[in-house]
């Protein structure tokens, strides 16, 4: 089977197939432009929900795979729109057939120049054949290298958070071999980027040749690029290809230098987004939380306007809370942190990490009494006392949620601030501000 394409017949049957390939080209774009536009907004929410709470690594994955859907469908939208305009010249060609300079009638400086610029019809068909032909290639070799980029980033995770901070293996192991780990992919990285910028550069050098190969040879397992390495020596070794790659470069960056201008209608209007006292975060009201990826930020209240006997006080839980706690009450920490990614298959004896149930109870009671302890809230000038429970709000974000009771405060505008304790360097005990949320009552 692995001869078959010595084989007259199949070379035949890929002549065949390379003339046809424009509808299979049109179907693949239209169903992928569909399904592009169809997770967009489920990877923004993801973007948004890993931005909230602090998820590192997800976080990186929604950014790349958001950049990723971008570029393939601005790609496939210029494919489907040069291969409409390829199939309305065919068309044209087949009515009128190649352009008569003559019956034109035009003055010899026109028509000379004409002649010379168009050339003839089927030239032009033949470019926009060639055109459409390798920018449906590239964007679909874009999907490679966005999946190597993300998996080169997500080993140099992996890396620091299994084996360097894992406190399962010895400490002269994990920090001697995850170094030399880390300082291979940081280079090889480096090496590879500079190598595929230059297209090649690296491979052309002899001295050079032989330091990057060892690199060269374990990225190709790591960003899997054997899978798709014939696809990039098939562009590199043509000038038209070279061209085109060359080209969407400088037409991406373009595309972000635009998308970032806006019109702006104020000089202070920006600056107030700055100063929670003045401004309204859509944000930090529960109510204005309408569409899907609309999550809170820090904290919310139900509303901007407060009827009720109570207010719905609801702070968001990040990793960045959690670490808090662990400094204000280091008895908190456990020896073995298990925030991140985590496998569920054990190497160790699964009861030598095991706590009673009572326990793991206990602790986790103290956890919620430590963090009521370093928060207060406080509307104007009245103090509350903390009575945290977690729970979730209603974008099924977890957090942290309590009810303060309003029978005690005046009509009109007020501020509810969160304040949070916390121990400097000095040991002292200060007091900072995490959240500033104006709203107004008025009994119902």
């Amino acid at each position: 089977m692995s001869d078959n394409f010595k084989n007259r017949k199949f070379q035949e049957l890929l002549d065949r197939l390379q003339q046809d390939s424009w509808q299979l080209e049109l179907i693949i774009s239209g169903f992928a432009i569909f399904g592009l536009f169809t997770a967009l907004p489920e990877i923004q929410l993801a973007l948004t929900i890993s931005e909230t709470e602090k998820q590192f690594v997800t976080f990186v994955v929604a950014i790349v795979a958001l950049i990723a859907c971008y570029i393939l469908i601005f790609n496939l939208l210029l494919h489907v729109t040069l291969r409409g305009l390829w199939i309305g010249a065919l068309g044209l060609r087949y009515v009128s057939g190649d352009i008569d300079f003559e019956t034109l009638n035009y003055q010899d400086r026109f028509k000379n120049y004409l002649k010379k610029k168009i050339v003839s019809f089927d030239r032009y068909v033949a470019i926009l054949e060639n055109y459409c032909s390798v920018l449906f290639a590239v964007s679909f070799l874009l999907i490679f290298y966005v999946i190597s980029i993300t998996i080169t980033i997500l080993s140099i995770v992996f890396i620091s958070t299994f084996l360097i901070s894992n406190e399962q293996i010895s400490k002269e192991v994990r920090i001697t071999s995850g170094v030399i780990i880390l300082i291979f992919l940081s280079i090889g990285s480096i090496l590879v980027f500079i190598d595929f910028i230059t297209q090649g550069y690296l491979k052309k050098k002899k001295w050079l040749s032989k330091l990057y190969f060892p690199f060269y040879w374990v990225f190709s397992f790591i960003t899997l690029s054997f899978l798709y390495r014939p696809l990039v020596y098939n562009f590199l070794d043509n000038k038209f290809t070279k061209r085109i790659s060359f080209l969407l470069v400088p037409i991406y960056i373009a595309i972000t230098f635009l998308s970032s201008f806006k019109f702006q209608t104020s000089n202070y209007l920006e600056s107030t987004k700055l100063n929670s006292n003045i401004y309204l975060n859509t944000k930090e009201y529960e109510d204005m939380l309408v569409e899907k990826n609309d999550l809170v930020k820090t904290a919310s209240i139900q509303s901007k306007v407060i009827t009720t006997p109570y207010i719905n006080f609801f702070k968001v839980f990040t990793e960045s809370v959690e670490d808090r706690i662990y400094k204000y009450h280091p008895s908190l920490k456990p020896e073995n942190d298990r925030r991140g990614f985590q496998t569920g298959m054990s190497f160790t004896n699964g009861n030598s990490n095991r706590i009673s149930r009572k326990k793991r109870d206990s602790l986790a009671r103290k956890y919620v009494e430590v963090f009521n302890e370093m928060y207060e809230v406080n509307i104007d000038t009245i103090n509350f006392k903390s009575d945290f429970l977690i729970g979730k709000n209603t974008k099924n974000q977890t957090g942290f949620q309590t009810f303060i009771p309003t029978k005690n405060l005046t009509d009109g505008k007020h501020i509810l601030r969160l304040k949070r304790k916390y121990i400097n360097k000095k040991k002292d005990t200060l007091k900072s501000i995490d959240v500033v949320i104006p709203f107004w009552y008025y009994k119902d």
